[in-house]
């Protein structure tokens, strides 16, 4: 039974902690607007989402199973080889936040669907 819950629930789970690492690495690249010479970075949610669903039942994702940080091709380069886009980074940054937000509602609400059917 407890197997078939986790099951229900893994995709939530591997949204919200690859939302959360995707929250981390862009507000890595906002920090580091004014570095000369830095490299935004960002990954592809969902190819990441489905490697992470996909992996074997039972298994813990861990830091190491984080997905491969690529390099973003600005639309205009900077002068100083800088290649984050302030507002483009802050746009990506609030979007990523209210799927978060979403994804953290789904989970609850099934949640408290499961504890309603079990109290009866």
């Amino acid at each position: 039974m407890v197997k078939g819950l986790d099951e229900m629930m893994r995709v939530q789970v591997e949204a919200l902690r690859l939302r959360s690492y995707r929250q981390e690495v862009l507000a890595a690249n906002l920090a580091n607007a004014d570095t000369p010479n830095y490299k935004a970075v960002d990954f592809d949610f969902g190819a990441a989402l489905r490697e992470a669903t996909a992996m074997r039942p039972g298994s813990a994702p861990n830091a190491a199973q984080n997905p491969k940080l690529l390099y973003r091709t600005p639309g205009q380069a900077a002068l100083d080889g800088n290649s984050v886009e302030t507002d483009a980074e802050r746009a990506k940054l609030a979007d990523n936040a209210i799927r978060y937000e979403a994804a953290l509602r789904v989970l609850t609400g099934k949640i408290k669907t499961m504890l309603s059917a079990i109290q009866g």
